[in-house]
């Protein structure tokens, strides 16, 4: 209770009279303002930039963009669209259309914050690649720091947003028409492949036949060395012949004179045989008459000789019986039986010579009659063979002048044989080397066969990886080429503006500057209770309470008006406000633990510590782009941990983070409120220096 009384004791103090209440009324306020004023100004600001002035400026001629798949030729002019798209409103800046002249001038007196110049080879240059001699097109962009900074930046970003339209722009065109290649490709792919197919199928026939031409070149050589076996045995033949006809000739003139003598010789060949003829009938006659004798000679020597056989026969059946009755002995009888087989055997041969004599005589008769009857047609043919040995006498000499013809043509033909055998021979050898290459030749149709083979199917292996788009598979292919990236923006907590985004920042310095303006009003410690000598701890919480209760408006105020006058809607409204609490009542106890300590000091080194925070808290740009020193300090100052903070409960982040940051802000509180304890404990003696300060704000 006794600290509820000195805080109302300090309220009633600082809020007695007029100006005193507009003074705190105004403590209360100026937070807000200053919260208020920043979120406000910077709620959108790149939603105005079409308020900024820039220079555009479009030389560019345009170019001849030939299509290689189709053959078709069209005019492109990537400035003039580059300038339509910046002057319908999405370019950022308010361009203006003008001259290079009148841009450069604007920047440089500030009438324009940037200049965009399209060169006259733009277009050229961006279709350079189709004709494979590529240049970088470029934009120039003109820009002058001294108007403003951020106008460089932003114009420098609107140059690379366009540059990337641009590209995207290009690099669709450029794929449109690499696919429309690849379409082209596919179609003269299909044709090779079946060309290809064709040339497999005239291989694989010509391979067959060179494996034909093989056997049959095979074939050949051997033929043509039997065709000059054979043309050498001719040689040889031929020289034979030749030889043989000169003996021929020798041998026709021989014969053509002998004939010649023959004629002479048989003129009386027809009266001689007439004669023979006569002679051998009479011959012929009496052997007849002989041979007849001889028959009948032999019937009788045939008929002595069976007689004798017979009587054998009987003797020796009568001896047979002799010998039975015992009149006489065996002995006796063989010995009469072999004695007439003795006397039997002259008889024999006799017979077997008569037998003999009668054939030969009937042959001779025969004979006799057979050379009567040949002398007879000898007789008969001897005129005949007169004239015909005549007419040989007169061929003799036909044949022998036709033989001294062979003679010579038989020497020529064994001349000519033999060019025939050295022909044969090169035959022969140019048949071989026939078989040798046809071989090779068989070889190199097998290896085209397959290396053709081996074409169609790589022909068609790349076929089938080559795209047959249709148009609408084109046209998306083609936007996605040259748009190959999309970002999604899957933001875990988003704050939806510019201003919103630096509101945790703006919010968090608010509350410092409030706390810090409070203590100009505000005793850190009661002067009543220093001087009653009250219990430290109570001093130092008598003395935090009346500046937190102004903190606490100050923070309910802002809050409302950037809630509901900014349309700032949290993602957690109850955290927020515990928040802005949690860091106007820490904050506020620091600057009194510094003022209670360090008097007009302390406060000096609550602004130095408000400015250092102002880097430090990462309110803008990331904390980690902080330089050194200042970067180490981040974790070690309270504000941090209010920016961040404010950033989970504004835009729906983690409320876990949210609860270690205000542990970490009360704990930091308690310290301040722990060391203003101290310092109330040490203010309770008066010194000189306490009675008359060296400095007083």
């Amino acid at each position: 209770m006794i600290v509820v009384r000195l805080a109302i004791t300090e309220l009633r103090r600082i809020t007695a009279g007029v100006l005193p209440k507009m003074a705190v009324l105004a403590m209360i306020v100026i937070p807000s303002l200053y919260a208020g004023l920043y979120v406000y100004a910077n709620e959108d600001p790149y939603d105005s930039l079409e308020r900024v002035p820039a220079a555009l400026v479009v030389q560019d001629q345009g170019a001849q963009l030939r299509n290689s798949a189709t053959g078709e030729t069209e005019q492109v002019n990537y400035g003039d669209d580059v300038a339509r798209r910046l002057l319908d409103g999405s370019g950022g800046f308010g361009w203006v259309e003008t001259t290079q002249k009148e841009a450069e001038e604007g920047v440089d007196t500030g009438r324009y914050d940037a200049a965009l110049i399209i060169g006259p080879r733009f277009s050229a240059d961006l279709v350079s690649t189709s004709r494979f001699k590529p240049r970088k097109a470029s934009l120039d962009l003109l820009t002058n720091d001294a108007t403003n900074y951020l106008a460089t930046t932003i114009a420098t970003t609107i140059a690379d947003d366009v540059r990337t339209t641009i590209a995207q722009q290009v690099g669709t065109k450029a794929a449109s028409r690499f696919l429309q290649g690849l379409g082209v490709v596919h179609t003269d792919l299909t044709r090779g492949v079946r060309g290809a197919q064709r040339l497999v199928d005239g291989t694989t026939r010509l391979s067959r036949g060179t494996v034909e031409l093989v056997e049959g070149t095979a074939r050949l050589a051997g033929g043509a060395e039997q065709a000059a076996s054979g043309a050498a045995r001719l040689s040889e033949g031929t020289n034979r012949l030749s030889e043989g006809a000169e003996r021929l000739q020798q041998g026709t003139a021989t014969l053509a004179s002998g004939l010649q003598t023959l004629r002479s010789r048989t003129a009386t060949l027809p009266a001689d045989t007439a004669r023979l003829a006569s002679g051998a009938q009479r011959v012929a006659d009496g052997n007849r008459q002989v041979a007849t004798i001889g028959r009948e000679a032999a019937a009788v020597s045939r008929v002595v000789v069976d007689q004798l056989r017979a009587a054998r026969r009987s003797l020796a059946d009568a001896l047979a019986v002799l010998v039975q009755d015992g009149l006489l002995t065996r002995t006796a009888a063989d010995q009469l039986l072999n004695q007439l087989s003795v006397t039997a055997i002259p008889v024999d041969r006799v017979n077997t010579r008569i037998q003999r004599a009668a054939a030969q005589l009937d042959r001779l008769s025969r004979g006799s009659a057979e050379v009567a009857s040949g002398a007879r047609r000898l007789a008969a043919a001897a005129p005949t063979l007169v004239e015909g040995i005549e007419r040989a006498a007169s061929g003799g000499s036909e044949v022998a002048s036709g033989s001294t013809t062979l003679a010579s043509g038989a020497r020529t033909l064994a001349d000519d044989t033999g060019r025939l055998v050295a022909g044969a021979d090169e035959l022969s050898a140019g048949a071989n080397r026939l078989a040798s290459s046809s071989a090779t030749l068989r070889d190199g149709g097998a290896r085209l066969e397959s290396g053709t083979t081996e074409l169609r199917n790589g022909l068609a292996r790349g076929l089938r990886k080559v795209p047959d788009l249709d148009e609408r598979t084109e046209r998306r292919t083609a936007q996605t080429i040259g748009d190959p990236v999309g970002v999604r923006d899957d933001t875990l907590a988003r704050a939806g503006s510019y201003g919103a985004g630096l509101a945790p920042f703006f919010m968090s310095l608010a509350v410092w500057i409030g706390a810090y303006m409070l203590f100009l009003l505000v005793r850190p410690l009661s002067v009543r209770s220093l001087a009653a000598d009250g219990p430290s701890a109570r001093t130092a919480l008598g003395g935090l309470v009346p500046p937190a209760v102004v903190a606490a408006f100050q923070t309910a105020v802002m809050f409302a008006i950037v809630r509901f006058g900014l349309d700032i809607d949290p993602a957690h409204e109850l955290a927020t406000a515990a928040v802005l609490l949690v860091a106007s009542v820490t904050f506020v106890a620091i600057i009194q633990a510094l003022n209670a300590w360090l008097g007009t000091v302390g406060e000096f080194i609550g602004l130095v510590l408000m400015l250092v925070q102002l880097v430090t808290a990462g309110g803008t740009f990331p904390w980690e782009t902080i330089p050194e020193p200042l970067r180490s300090m981040h974790w070690f100052l309270p504000m941090t941990y209010a920016v961040d903070s404010l950033r989970q409960t504004l835009y729906g982040g983690e409320l876990a983070i949210v609860a270690r940051n205000l542990g970490v802000l009360l704990g930091v509180c308690l310290i301040a409120l722990l060391a203003t304890a101290l310092a109330a404990r040490r203010q309770k003696v008066w010194t000189p220096n306490r009675l008359q300060p060296e400095l007083v704000l």
